[in-house]
């Protein structure tokens, strides 16, 4: 949890408004009301794009605003402005406080205080000077350019943010976070021939640029990034019918995300329009599959020291051997279901209410060695990372792109295919694993998720794992 004066320079003393009577309006805005919270946010966040050997974009951009609510049941009224100001508040407490005239309800305690320090709280922003940033991009492109002379292009990136929020309660309750962020991205386009394929990299998390600075680490992200593309230039067009299939540790653990991961957050299971309502402490998933939910991850890119209504992230537990034991809540659905709020209540920015969101989300390493789970196979699909995907939360079916993937024949790795689709239903595929690697790995800190038009950071992960009978959709004649 962020330093309370550090905040209360940005919003009391610099920003102007009156701590008491701030709280003043809080307290009328919520007389009767359930829970709320008022959520001032004050951001900086910058990108710098390098392509075709020069500065393509550079961009600035700060942002200050606020977002009121109260809560009554189910309803809730909500309020935002990028007017930071008491007038503004005061309006807003006008509207949200509509939601719990006549209601009566009483007002939830405030969450359990933390001193948790997940990441640093200094500004990557102005830690780094432009130039340096800059010279960087610079370094990427000539050092990538050298490796071959197949390198046809090349594209560096860089993303940024410094984020601080303050939480107010009724009753003069305070919490503050302040979280870094950053990025780096690499693309690379070979050409041999007639064909041109592309390899793209990146890492990052709630740190500073400088550990993006030391050439080993770049240098990681560019060399990984050309492998890509020259195992693209070596695919052939990927089989398609029912097989088995092994996916690698670490990025493919966004499958779990997507197709297992949302279909246990609060909301969707309070309106039962999960696939997973109803089914706490029933057998989910296969024996050994234990998913997991953490926020408290020093550094992560989904790491939270507290949520965005003010709980202090933890470890939680969604599926123990195959079971489902937990969903993540934020305060709001938690109350309705009878259940703790787990740190899960999350939003972009001051002008979207928060909702339950995963934070680091991944299953935990299993016995089996990776080569053990390739040699296991005689005839199926390695898929190392995914492109992309979609899911239907109701029905929890999936289609998933693999963006790096390998036949394996007779237990060893054969061609690179290009073009394969994983289709499958959450629930089922879960049931479907029967090894899981003990080489647990989480992605590099590239994760954005989307929710209902709201976009938060997040990290995925997973050991190696074996499935069976997994559809596979390919573009083989």
């Amino acid at each position: 949890m962020g330093d309370l004066s550090k905040t209360d320079e940005i919003f009391f003393q610099r920003g102007g408004l009156d701590l008491a009577r701030v709280g003043r309006v809080v307290d009328d805005a919520l007389h009767g009301a359930d829970d709320g919270e008022l959520f001032l946010e004050y951001r900086q966040s910058e990108s710098l794009a390098f392509d075709d050997g020069r500065l393509k974009t550079a961009s600035f951009d700060s942002t200050q605003g606020f977002g009121l609510r109260a809560i009554a049941g189910e309803a809730h009224g909500y309020a935002h402005a990028s007017d930071l100001s008491e007038d503004a508040i005061r309006r807003a407490a006008e509207t949200v406080s509509a939601v719990s005239n006549g209601y009566g309800g009483t007002l939830a305690a405030p969450p359990a205080a933390s001193n948790a320090t997940l990441y640093t709280d200094a500004n990557p922003l102005a830690l780094t000077a432009f130039g340096d940033k800059v010279d960087l991009l610079k370094e990427i492109d000539a050092y990538a350019r050298a490796k071959d002379p197949r390198v046809k292009q090349v594209s560096a990136s860089l993303a940024g943010s410094w984020q601080a929020v303050q939480i107010l309660r009724a009753g003069g309750y305070r919490v503050a976070d302040i979280r870094p962020l950053v990025r780096l991205n690499v693309s690379v386009v070979l050409a041999d021939g007639d064909r041109m394929e592309t390899g793209s990299s990146g890492a990052g998390g709630r740190v500073t640029y400088d550990q993006f600075m030391t050439a080993e680490n770049w240098q990681a992200q560019v060399d990984e990034a050309f492998r890509i593309a020259e195992v693209n230039l070596a695919s052939v067009a990927a089989p398609a019918g029912e097989m088995e299939v092994v996916l690698g540790s670490g990025w493919p653990g966004v499958m779990l995300h997507e197709a297992v991961g949302h279909g246990l957050e609060g909301d969707f299971n309070r309106k039962k329009t999960s696939t997973f309502s109803g089914m706490m402490g029933q057998q989910v998933a296969a024996k050994g599959v234990t998913v997991v939910d953490d926020g408290t991850m020093h550094d992560r890119r989904g790491s939270i020291s507290i949520d965005d209504e003010g709980t202090r992230s933890r470890r939680n537990v969604l599926i123990e051997d195959g079971i489902l034991v937990g969903y993540m809540q934020d305060r709001q659905n938690a109350r309705l279901m009878g259940m703790e709020p787990t740190g899960n209540g999350r939003r972009q920015s001051f002008a979207h209410a928060p909702m339950p969101r995963m934070t680091n989300t991944f299953m935990e390493a299993g016995d089996k060695d990776p080569g053990e789970i390739l040699a296991s196979v005689k005839n199926g699909l390695y898929a190392v990372n995914f492109a992309g995907g979609q899911v239907d939360i109701t029905s929890g079916k999936f289609v998933f792109s693999a963006s790096e993937a390998y036949l394996i024949e007779n237990g060893k790795l054969g061609a690179p295919v290009k073009g394969a689709t994983l289709i499958g239903n959450g629930p089922d595929a879960m049931g479907r694993i029967t090894m899981i690697g003990n080489d647990l790995a989480l992605d590099e800190g590239i994760g954005t998720c989307g929710k209902s038009g709201q976009g938060v950071p997040v990290g995925v992960g997973q050991p190696t794992l074996k499935m069976t009978g997994v559809t596979i959709g390919g573009t083989a004649m």
